[in-house]
């Protein structure tokens, strides 16, 4: 067979292979899309129920649709009209300054319960964490906390997401900020001392649990400067809706 037309042979297979390629691309980046919003959905509702993760895709869709309310917060923490919480790609909103920033928030109401569910991004020992924090209607008490990561090393940082006792600590009379103290949550290694403002640190995953002590006082203040507004009057936006 002569070169020219083994490359020629080459270049159809090539073409065919990346034709083929591209056209599975297509045919399955619907269902892609769905999987990735399903486990997403599952991520943040951890913060509210622990067992959202073994919910099935109906069920946690379900939930999205007739209990929870979706927004988006400016830096000033006014409500960006026509924008949906789930459609922000966090990992890109974290790389701009956080004055042009868009900010998650999600408003889940059942049974007379509202809870406000602030999404939170950071670094950790490797790469990106976030987290899901649900408040009480005090803004500052917490509900519960759900955490994720992109790359923390399995046993350490990585139990911020997979150790159950360690997330269950952000809860009951946990705040997330106390104005009396201007003191934030912090994750302290050796032990919580403060009862209400501090939670136990991960065993040899110091520099991951620091990432969560500064996403959480790094990331609030869009958030609170919504809440204000609620308080005082100011916005109806996300309780008339």
């Amino acid at each position: 067979m002569s070169n020219s037309k083994v490359i020629l042979f080459v270049l159809t297979m090539t073409t065919v292979v990346a034709l083929l390629l591209s056209l599975m691309y297509s045919g399955l980046k619907d269902i892609h899309d769905r999987n990735e919003a399903i486990y997403n959905k599952k991520e943040i509702f951890q913060a509210v129920d622990p067992t959202a993760n073994d919910m099935d895709a109906d069920k946690i869709e379900s939930i999205f649709d007739q209990s929870v309310k979706q927004y988006v917060l400016n830096y000033d923490g006014d409500v960006i009209e026509g924008e949906r919480a789930d459609k922000l790609k966090l990992d890109k909103e974290k790389k701009k300054d956080a004055k042009v920033r868009k900010y998650p928030l999600y408003v889940y109401q059942e049974g007379g319960k509202t809870l406000y569910i602030v999404t939170l991004r950071g670094s950790g020992l490797w790469d990106d964490i976030w987290g899901s924090f649900a408040l009480k209607d005090d803004f500052r008490s917490l509900a519960g906390a759900s955490f994720g990561h992109k790359g923390e090393t399995p046993g350490l940082g990585a139990e911020i997401k997979d150790n159950a006792s360690w997330k269950a600590q952000f809860k009951n009379n946990k705040k997330i900020f106390d104005d009396v103290k201007n003191q934030y949550l912090s994750v302290r290694k050796g032990g919580a001392r403060d009862e209400i403002m501090e939670v136990d640190g991960i065993a040899g995953a110091t520099i991951t649990c620091d990432g969560v002590t500064d996403m959480i006082e790094d990331g609030l203040g869009p958030y609170f400067r919504h809440f204000e507004k609620l308080k005082n009057g100011k916005t109806g936006q996300l309780l008339n809706k």
